[in-house]
């Protein structure tokens, strides 16, 4: 038989975070690896969709969304950061961030096309870029507190460099942005002409007094910042698939028709929910995620220190690398296998955060659980 699949099945991968969680339900233990935010939905939330669903709410939706979540999207902008934000032109409402900033791929990368990544890196922005074609290119960060500098940016620059990525609150590393390191790579933009797509679905997970600062209030950044962002984290829906892309009208039009062909539209009523979540929810519900979330985070941090797998501690989001070159080993998933198999927890081998070989002394734990299952999950680690 000739038929076989095409040559582009070699450049997207099942996932490692995928994989474990895989081989944690096998092994029937805890699933510290997959961020699927298990935590209660904000009953505003479920009962704004259930009432678009009720009220009719259920047919396709116009390819950037639903009006009322773009409209809700754009004051919590200015409520937030002060940044304007035109819903009706600047921005795409799109299946999840992931679908998001797919389509921004889309619309504004073309084959050959580099995008300089920090690393450690979300493998999902990896295998995005090398969906569309386009070539990821790495600046690894350095500890302690995942730091850079221009010079390590310069380096990687060629005249392919079409964009950059910036995570803040990073995935995995929880790693959030200053002030100075936004600068930096706002001059390095500015500099070498190029995009800069911001991964801030992490925005609310804030610790130690950290503040998130948006790219796109830098001067001069409004223009050139793809802003990927959603509700997934924040309101606990991860299978819902909202997230939205916020961008200067000349790219969100493009991007918008990208998610028309790729997704049509996310969840009509579901948007609705979204949107009723972002009107009625009151700033201290955001401050609260990150007083619960840092309980939750410092618990697991504890746990692993008595086992003595020393964690980098998060400033942000929801994940901790930690180091586990101690277990038994030759790369880091077979040691995470081991700590399943030993303790029935599963994570992330730190493999799935490196393009190469940097990665296999670490392992990510998500502690995005509720209470009694990190509380079952640190008693397991820790013995």
């Amino acid at each position: 038989m000739s038929l076989k699949l095409s040559k582009r099945h070699k450049l997207v991968l099942q996932s490692e975070i995928r994989n474990m969680s895989i081989e944690c339900d096998l092994a029937g233990g805890i699933n510290l690896s997959q961020g699927v935010c298990d935590t209660e939905v904000p009953l505003v939330v479920r009962r704004g969709a259930q009432e678009a669903m009720d009220g009719g709410i259920n047919t396709y939706t116009h390819y950037a969304g639903l009006m009322e979540l773009r409209a809700a999207v754009a004051e919590k902008q200015k409520r937030f950061y002060g940044i304007e934000v035109d819903p009706e032109n600047e921005i795409v409402v799109s299946a999840g961030s992931t679908g998001a900033f797919y389509c921004a791929c889309l619309a504004l990368l073309n084959p050959g096309d580099e995008v300089i990544l920090f690393e450690p890196y979300y493998g999902y922005h990896v295998q995005t870029l090398v969906a569309t074609e386009a070539v990821p290119v790495y600046v690894r960060m350095k500890l302690p507190g995942w730091t850079f500098t221009l010079e390590d940016l310069e380096a990687v620059v060629t005249p392919r460099t079409r964009g950059i990525m910036i995570n803040t609150p990073a995935n995995p590393s929880g790693k959030v942005f200053t002030q100075r390191e936004m600068e930096i790579v706002a001059r390095f933009a500015i500099e070498n002409d190029l995009f800069v797509f911001t991964d801030e679905i992490y925005e609310h997970f804030l610790y130690d007094n950290h503040r998130h600062i948006v790219f796109a209030n830098l001067p001069g950044m409004k223009e050139r910042t793809i802003a990927i962002s959603g509700l997934s984290k924040t309101f606990s829906i991860t299978g819902w698939r909202i997230g939205y892309c916020l961008s200067d009208a000349r790219w969100a039009q493009t991007i918008g028709y990208f998610n028309d062909l790729v997704y049509v539209c996310a969840p009509a009523p579901l948007q609705m929910g979204v949107a009723k979540g972002l009107r009625e929810l009151d700033i201290e519900y955001y401050k609260n995620l990150s007083k619960v979330y840092r309980v939750k985070r410092d618990m697991v941090c504890d746990a692993l220190n008595r086992a003595k797998l020393y964690p980098h501690v998060p400033d942000g989001a929801y994940y901790i690398l930690a180091d586990i070159s101690r277990l038994p080993g030759n790369n880091s998933k077979e040691r995470a296998m081991y700590l399943l198999r030993k303790t029935g927890v599963a994570c992330v081998p730190g493999e799935a955060f490196f393009h190469d070989d940097s990665g296999e002394a670490l392992a990510r734990f998500c502690f995005a659980k509720d209470d009694h299952i990190l509380e079952k999950a640190c008693k397991r680690i820790a013995v």
